[in-house]
């Protein structure tokens, strides 16, 4: 069985990073899409479509995060790395306090990962851009919503330590194989 390991956490914490060190080291990956879809809005003139429509936004990040799961699938590979998951999708919507239909969760209950891991905030590392608007302590929050929706669904959150890309990367690729 092919093993789906997630990355999740609040903005800024290095999920990418590692991402695009496992795709160095040859493991399949498939990158974070909220990015894309922001910077399509903004092209037609929404700056930030999360603040102003986030039911419209989160529609079309779960969309797409449903569509790598099944994509995932097609590849002949024992291991996948995602740069998050369908569940942050309805945790961000509860850090919001925005209302959103039950297929939110029921999504994510139906599509399964193996592994969780989780990024925790880390203050060395943290920046904003054009897509990562959020401050220190909006990500602090954001990460506890995003804990809860994976811990609502029954997995088991495993917590990277701080360290070096090498270390961090030897920590998950010891995660995965145990």
């Amino acid at each position: 069985m092919q093993q789906k390991i997630v990355f999740f956490g609040g903005p800024g914490t290095g999920k990418t990073t590692i991402i695009n060190e496992l795709k160095k080291l040859g493991y399949p990956c498939l990158d974070e899409i909220s990015r894309e879809i922001t910077a399509k809005a903004q092209k037609e003139g929404i700056s930030q479509l999360f603040l102003e429509d986030p039911l419209l936004f989160s529609s079309k990040l779960l969309e797409g995060r449903e569509m790598q799961f099944k994509s995932a699938n097609e590849l002949n590979e024992p291991v996948v790395f995602f740069d998050r998951g369908l569940p942050e999708v309805f945790g961000y919507m509860d850090y919001l306090g925005t209302e959103y239909p039950d297929r939110f969760v029921e999504k994510s209950k139906a599509y399964r990962y193996q592994k969780v891991i989780h990024f925790p905030v880390w203050e060395k590392i943290y920046t904003t851009d054009d897509e990562r608007y959020e401050s220190l302590v909006e990500a602090q929050k954001i990460e506890k919503y995003l804990i809860d929706a994976y811990e609502s669904l029954g997995y088991t959150v495993h917590s990277i330590p701080f360290g070096s890309i090498e270390q961090r990367t030897r920590y998950i690729l010891n995660l995965i194989n145990d």
